[in-house]
C-alpha cells in the first residue's frame, strides 16, 4: 500500500530512521548523481547489514537499469479534482458486488476460517480486495525492487523508498517470492492487498503453512495478511463500518466539522435516525458525522471500524468506497440519498474561494488553500445570510455563490 499516514507510529517512526541510517552510512541516499552500477555497489553494506543474502541481491538488482515510466509517475499531477461521488461510482458498481458475491462462494470455507480467526467479516475483505487489485485482475506488474530501487536512485523520498528496497530484498532473501515473481504497482505496493514490504513484513500471513507467506498467488494467504492488517489495527470484531443517516431539520453542522464524536443514542436524540427507518442495532457505538458532499448529499455516523479502514488508506473516501460495497456484497442497495451535481475544487479554486471571503470581509487570514476552521465558519456564516443551507461545504456551488 503507497500510503502513508500523517499519525506515524513510534515503531514506524524507528524504522524509517534506522533504514535511513543504513541508506546514509553506505552512502546510497540520495544517489541521485550516481550510476545505475554504482548505486547497487553502494547499496549492498546496507542490504548486507539488513541480512541480505549476497545471492538474492545479485539476482534481484545484477541487472538493475531506472525505469522511466516509475519516476515520470512521481511527476503526474491530476487534471482535476474528483469528487467523493466521482470516487464511489468508478469503484462500487453492480459488477463489482457480483464478482464480490462470486468470490465469496468461491472462497466460502477460507473466508469463514479467516474471520473465525481474526474477526473480520468476509465481506470486509473481499471489498478491500476489489478495490485494491479488481478481485486479482490487476495487481501490477512493475518488478518492485527495480521501482524502489528507481525511486531511491531517482531521489525521490529515497530515505522512505530506500527502506522498503531494504526490506524487498530481505522478504526475497527469507523466501517468500522470487526477483522475477515480486511485482507490484510502480510505488512498490504488492500482490493481492497491495502490500508495500514493510507491511508484507508485518502483517503478511502464511495461512496455507507452506512455509512462506504468498500474497501474489495464494488467495488464502492474501485474505488472510488483510485480515491480519485490519485485527492489528484494532478491527472491532462483530461490528459495522457505520450507517447512511438521515439529518434533521435545522441542524447544526458545525458538529461535522469540529470532529464531534457522541454515542449513535446521543445523536438519535438530537434527531439523527438511519436513512432506511431501521434502529441502530447498539445504541451505544460511538461514531463521527461524515458528510462527503455536505448537507445536499448522503451523510454517514462513521464506526470505529471506519477508521480501522484507513489505516489501509487514510481517505475518507476510500474507507466509504469499502464500507459500501461490502454492503452492496451483503446485498444492499445504493445510497438512500442522491449525490448532488456538484464539482470538487482544486486549491486554486480553494483560494479563490477565501479571496472572496476576504472581498467580502470575512477575517479568515490569508488565501492559502487550506480549508481551516475560520474559513469553515466563514462559509457557513456566508450561507446562512445568502439563504443557503449553513452546511460550510466547500464546493463548485459555493465558489459560484460567492461570485
Amino acid at each position: 500500500m503507497f500510503r502513508v499516514s500523517p499519525r506515524t507510529s513510534p515503531s514506524r517512526r524507528s524504522f524509517l530512521v534506522g533504514s535511513a541510517a543504513l541508506l546514509l552510512s553506505a552512502g546510497v541516499a540520495p544517489a541521485l548523481a550516481r550510476s545505475p552500477q554504482d548505486f547497487v555497489a553502494g547499496l549492498w553494506p546496507a542490504a548486507k547489514a539488513r541480512g541480505v543474502s549476497r545471492r538474492a541481491f545479485d539476482a534481484a538488482l545484477g541487472d538493475f537499469t531506472p525505469l522511466p515510466k516509475v519516476m515520470d509517475l512521481t511527476r503526474k499531477q491530476p487534471e482535476f479534482t474528483s469528487t467523493v461521488a466521482d470516487y464511489i461510482g468508478k469503484r462500487v458498481t453492480d459488477g463489482q458486488a457480483a464478482k464480490g458475491r462470486a468470490n465469496r462462494g468461491e472462497w466460502t470455507k477460507t473466508l469463514a476460517a479467516v474471520e473465525a480467526r481474526y474477526g473480520v467479516q468476509a465481506e470486509v475483505l473481499l471489498a478491500i480486495w476489489g478495490i485494491e487489485t479488481n478481485f486479482g485482475g490487476f495487481m501490477g506488474g512493475t518488478n518492485t525492487v527495480h521501482a524502489l530501487a528507481t525511486l531511491t536512485h531517482g531521489g525521490y523520498r529515497a530515505d522512505y523508498f530506500g527502506g522498503e528496497l531494504l526490506t524487498a530484498l530481505r522478504i526475497i532473501t527469507d523466501g517468500h517470492i522470487s526477483p522475477r515473481e515480486m511485482v507490484g504497482s510502480w510505488a512498490g505496493a504488492m500482490g493481492h492487498p497491495q502490500f508495500m514490504p514493510s507491511s508484507f513484513t508485518r502483517y503478511a500471513v502464511d495461512f496455507r503453512g507452506e512455509g512462506r507467506a504468498d500474497i501474489w498467488n495464494s488467495v488464502p494467504d492474501s485474505l488472510a495478511s488483510t485480515a491480519n492488517y485490519l485485527k492489528s489495527h484494532g478491527w472491532r470484531a462483530g461490528e459495522t463500518w457505520g450507517y447512511e443517516i438521515a439529518l434533521p431539520q435545522g441542524f447544526d453542522y458545525a458538529h461535522v466539522w469540529a470532529g464531534m464524536r457522541a454515542s449513535l443514542g446521543d445523536w438519535q436524540a438530537a434527531g439523527i435516525v438511519r436513512a432506511s427507518g431501521r434502529p441502530f442495532p447498539r445504541p451505544g457505538d460511538v461514531a463521527r458525522l461524515y458528510l462527503p458532499m455536505g448537507g445536499h448529499g448522503p451523510a454517514f455516523a462513521a464506526l470505529a471500524n471506519f477508521d480501522v479502514i484507513k489505516r489501509y488508506n487514510n481517505s475518507d473516501s476510500y474507507a466509504l468506497a469499502v464500507g459500501h460495497l461490502a454492503d452492496r456484497i451483503l446485498g444492499a442497495g445504493g445510497f438512500a440519498a442522491p449525490w448532488p451535481n456538484d464539482t470538487a475544487l482544486n486549491a486554486d479554486e480553494r483560494r479563490r474561494v477565501q479571496e472572496r471571503l476576504l472581498a467580502r470581509g470575512y477575517q479568515i487570514g490569508t488565501a492559502d488553500g487550506v480549508i481551516g476552521p475560520k474559513t469553515r465558519a466563514a462559509v457557513m456564516q456566508f450561507q446562512a445570510r445568502a439563504g443557503l443551507l449553513p452546511d460550510g461545504h466547500v464546493s463548485g456551488r459555493l465558489l459560484a455563490a460567492l461570485g
